[in-house]
């Protein structure tokens, strides 16, 4: 995965950048490696918002592109922020892909299997076929 830290008017140093590489690892494991992370780093300059650190990430996917913005007083806890919820956005995006992945291997899997011959199928908790009532429900064919 390609990780691109960018700081907005805000000097991003050597630190910030090894404590983004470490904190998106587990993400950098769940994705391709061809994956690209954007991480945008910049302070707000209104004096009356606590939360002026504020981390942008976006994770673009083969077909999907994944976002996360977090403030808070210190850049490194924006990150973490940021990391956390990118981990579990990765996490739901793999599982949707891995349901529809297998309902479409079971699809195709039902239609290639052979249905069972007539033999095969005779038994019906011990009765012989002749036995058993296959008319419509609620009609005896004994009558």
């Amino acid at each position: 995965m390609r990780i691109e830290v960018k700081g907005r008017n805000l000097p991003v140093s050597e630190d910030l950048r090894e404590h983004v590489a470490k904190r998106f690892r587990k993400v950098e494991r769940q994705v391709s490696e061809f994956a690209e992370l954007e991480v945008e780093v910049f302070e707000e300059r209104n004096p009356a918002i606590a939360d002026n650190q504020v981390a942008e990430v976006t994770l673009h996917l083969k077909g999907v592109t994944l976002r996360a913005r977090d403030a808070s007083p210190d850049i490194m806890h924006s990150v973490n922020l940021c990391a956390d919820e990118l981990s579990i956005q990765v996490k739901r995006h793999r599982d949707k892909r891995r349901k529809r992945r297998e309902a479409r291997a079971a699809a195709q899997g039902v239609t290639t299997v052979p249905e069972a011959s007539e033999e095969e199928s005779e038994p019906f908790f011990g009765e012989p076929a002749a036995a058993r009532d296959t008319g419509p429900p609620g009609v005896s064919s004994a009558a």
